[in-house]
């Protein structure tokens, strides 16, 4: 199981030292397991944690598929060829653009060297208990809320929990692919259960559940705590608006039940946001990776 890359799209942008680094780490990661799995002549599976980041945040008026989209090529003699072909990548940072060249990666090890490669697009993971990390509070956990690496609902439900404008860049009117975090282990799990059969291409699954503007979840929290919002400029180069549609049939299939967005779960968060809101730094709130 590959989490061994830089994870944060603000990290990766705060300076030419982090977009290096940034590049230097999760590419050398990747090859690097590809090249141990072949060296060693294992017959084993690698899953990587990768991120919806890859599609970019346009649909063109149709589903995202997962990973593969199916062209048709009109040929110099007139004929018809149909193919399929990655995904056309669009990402958004030097994080999004390391995942989009891992997909490359992976093609290139399964179609050389018959690796067996599963590739989770992951969208924004929110919460932070599991049914395992309930049992004790010292497994709670870690929970994100800075600029660089705090997930946009989270952060949310932690300021709403210490009385902090919620931070909504530009209009809000991002719309983002999510997921809870008990979904994401169980999604992980049925990759590793499930794997690509021997010369089987590299399965890319989309692990989502479902998708929200920004403005809308703001507005739900709001709703829920009493919060305020804080419009602020939006330090990203991105469109104002955008909708998402996104494929999501595998994880279904295989028997995920998805966890959608409920009140009793965003209380669970601001609960935990609360008990250690003593531990907060407030100058760590605000995002400072402009790009």
């Amino acid at each position: 199981m590959h989490f061994a890359e830089q994870r944060a799209a603000p990290y990766s942008m705060k300076s030419s030292w982090h977009k290096r680094y940034t590049v230097s780490n999760n590419l050398n990661a990747t090859n690097n397991v590809l090249a141990a799995v072949v060296e060693s002549g294992i017959d084993t599976h690698v899953v990587h944690l990768g991120t919806m980041g890859v599609y970019g945040y346009g649909t063109a008026g149709m589903r995202i598929p997962e990973g593969y989209l199916e062209v048709k090529l009109d040929t110099e003699d007139g004929r018809e060829v149909r193919k399929e072909i990655l995904y056309p990548s669009d990402p958004g940072s030097i994080y999004h653009m390391t995942k989009t060249q891992d997909q490359l990666l992976f093609a290139f090890y399964n179609k050389n060297d018959k690796v067996k490669v599963t590739d989770l697009h992951q969208g924004i993971v929110w919460g932070t208990q599991t049914e395992e990390t309930k049992m004790d509070e010292r497994l709670i956990n870690r929970f994100d809320y800075d600029g660089d690496y705090g997930t946009v609902l989270n952060r949310f439900l932690m300021q709403a929990a210490i009385g902090y404008p919620l931070t909504v860049h530009g209009t809000g009117g991002q719309t983002r692919a999510f997921i809870h975090i008990q979904d994401t282990v169980r999604c992980v799990q049925l990759a590793i259960e499930n794997p690509p059969q021997s010369g089987e291409r590299v399965r890319i699954i989309n692990q989502m559940t479902e998708t929200h503007r920004v403005r809308e979840l703001a507005e739900m929290i709001c709703e829920l705590t009493g919060a305020t919002i804080d419009n602020l400029d939006n330090p990203r180069k991105e469109a104002p608006e955008n909708d998402l549609y996104v494929a999501n049939e595998t994880f279904l299939s295989l028997g995920l039940e998805p966890t959608t967005l409920q009140s009793g779960l965003l209380q669970e968060v601001q609960d935990v946001a609360k008990r250690y809101a003593d531990r907060c730094d407030l100058s760590k709130i605000p995002c400072r990776s402009l790009w």
